[in-house]
C-alpha cells in the first residue's frame, strides 16, 4: 500500500509496450465508485469479495498481461495461479515518507483508507509483508533502485 505499484507498472508498460490492469482500478469501475468510498459505504469485507471476483476474472480471462495489484490483494486463493508474483519491497518508514512528502499527498494519503492510523498502518504492513515474502517470486528492493534499475530487473526476471 503506498509503495509505488501502478506507478511502477504504467512505467513498466510504457518502456516494454505490455498491457497492465490495475486490480483496484477495475473494482472501481464495477462498483462505480472509489476504493475508499466502497470501504466507507459496504465495508472491507465487501471489498476483498470483490477482489477475489476479481482475481477469479482474471485467472480465466487475462493472459499475457501485467497486473498492478492492491495491497491487500494477496488474501484472494489463486494469486499464483495468476502468473508471477512480483513484490516491490521497501521499509514501513520509506513508504510513509514517500506519501507524506509527494506533490499530493493529501490525496495519496486520503485514496488509502487503511493508511489513516499510523500505529494500524504498522501493523497491517508487518502482517502483508510477511505473507508478500512467502508468495512472491520475485522481490524488488524499491528504497535502493532507481525507477528504470527496478524496471530492468522486473524485465530480467519476467520476461
Amino acid at each position: 500500500m503506498g509503495i509505488g505499484k501502478g506507478t511502477t507498472a504504467r512505467a513498466f508498460s510504457k518502456k516494454y509496450g505490455t498491457y497492465i490492469i490495475d486490480t483496484d482500478d477495475l473494482i472501481e469501475s464495477k462498483e462505480n465508485k472509489e476504493v475508499k468510498k466502497i470501504f466507507k459505504k459496504k465495508g472491507e469485507a465487501y471489498f476483498r469479495e470483490q477482489e477475489q471476483a476479481t482475481a477469479d476474472w482474471i485467472e480465466t480471462s487475462v493472459s499475457g498481461t501485467f497486473i498492478s495489484c492492491g495491497g491487500g490483494f494477496y488474501k484472494v486463493n489463486n494469486l499464483k495461479k495468476l502468473g508471477t508474483v512480483v513484490l516491490l519491497d521497501a521499509s514501513f518508514e520509506w513508504i510513509h515518507n514517500r506519501l507524506k512528502t509527494a506533490k499530493n499527498a493529501k490525496n495519496k494519503l486520503a485514496k488509502r483508507p487503511l493508511f489513516s492510523q499510523e500505529k494500524e498502518a504498522k501493523k497491517l504492513y508487518a502482517e502483508r509483508e510477511k505473507a508478500y515474502k512467502k508468495l512472491a517470486d520475485v522481490v524488488v528492493d524499491v528504497e535502493n533502485l532507481s525507477l528504470d534499475e527496478q524496471l530492468a530487473f522486473i524485465a530480467k526476471k519476467c520476461m
